[in-house]
């Protein structure tokens, strides 16, 4: 597993983490999810990324998680990265939502006696908050590092100028931002003009999340049919509809690609995201082993021609 330093920071993380989104919850079953966590960490993930929220319900992939350490894994948690982050909505009234101090630190507590921790290493602002001055969010990320809650803070979902801002906030403040996660993949590109060079200039890391466009640049839908485990098929996120005759056809040239570089289509997709000089790690969702297994896979293929990157664009354009 190569480690990449976040930015500017002292700070070195997986090129592959393993993120608790979904398949961590109360709903799902906890042997798998220790099984998967074990696993991981045994092939050098050792970062895992949470957030209040994650479950589902709320709250219940922290509790998940802290009982996975409880039994055996705490026992490394030096050589973990345990990452949480708040923001988007965790309960009801004023203090459950947006990035206000009262709202930041108290959840943080929440999710420190859920996991069993007395720290996390990365406390994230999971999305800006309008309503919030940026100065108190920042303060709040700050004085979760002085007293002892986090080692690092970043943000997620902020977009270029508003990164900039921040980051200069807690520069001046004496806690640095040290990395950004956004959503990035080869269908989803609106970080490229802006933030990739924002983050490169300030000295932030990036972890990009959903860089396999939820399933979709996998082989999972290659034969045009929805399968009853996808997330298409559940339909939170992801929908059946999201899965056109148009999308697909481009998910095969890619497929095609992919072969020819000795690769599946997820492993092309990880190399593809993580080629960036300024990508600091890969945030992948794992239900089974072999996924687990494909990502630290794609590792081995990182470099693409120029004909393969041009044949990628081709095929994205089409």
């Amino acid at each position: 597993m190569p480690y990449r330093r976040s930015g500017r920071s002292g700070l070195q993380l997986p090129a592959v983490s393993l993120g608790l989104w979904h398949n961590f919850g109360f709903v799902d079953r906890f042997d798998t999810a220790e099984q998967l966590v074990r696993h991981a960490f045994d092939r050098g993930i050792t970062h895992f990324d949470l957030a209040n929220n994650y479950g589902p319900p709320p709250g219940s992939a922290e509790t998940v998680f802290g009982r996975i350490l409880q039994r055996g894994l705490a026992a490394y948690r030096d050589e973990i990265i345990v990452s949480t982050k708040a923001g988007y909505v965790m309960g009801p009234g004023p203090y459950g939502d947006g990035g206000s101090r009262k709202y930041l630190v108290s959840s943080l507590d929440q999710s420190l006696k859920r996991m069993g921790l007395d720290y996390v290493d990365i406390f994230y602002h999971h999305r800006p908050d309008p309503n919030t001055p940026l100065e108190e969010t920042m303060a709040a990320l700050d004085y979760t590092v002085r007293s002892g809650r986090a080692l690092y803070v970043g943000v997620s979902n902020y977009p270029a100028p508003l990164l900039r801002e921040a980051t200069a906030i807690l520069r001046r403040l004496g806690t640095p931002c040290v990395i950004h996660q956004p959503r990035y993949n080869m269908f989803d590109r609106k970080i490229e003009p802006e933030l990739l060079p924002a983050l490169a200039d300030e000295g932030v890391g990036c972890i990009a999340f959903s860089p396999l466009a939820q399933g979709m640049l996998t082989d999972k839908y290659l034969s045009g049919d929805i399968p009853a485990d996808s997330r298409a098929a559940r339909g939170h996120f992801l929908k059946a509809g999201d899965v056109t005759a148009e999308k697909l056809a481009v998910i095969r040239k890619l497929d095609a690609i992919a072969r020819e570089r000795g690769q599946k289509l997820a492993q092309m997709a990880l190399s593809w995201v993580l080629r960036h000089p300024g990508m600091t790690s890969v945030l992948i969702g794992a239900s089974r082993v072999g996924q687990i297994e494909d990502a630290v896979g794609a590792l081995a293929k990182l470099d693409f021609s120029a004909e393969q990157l041009w044949a990628i664009e081709s095929a994205l354009a089409a």
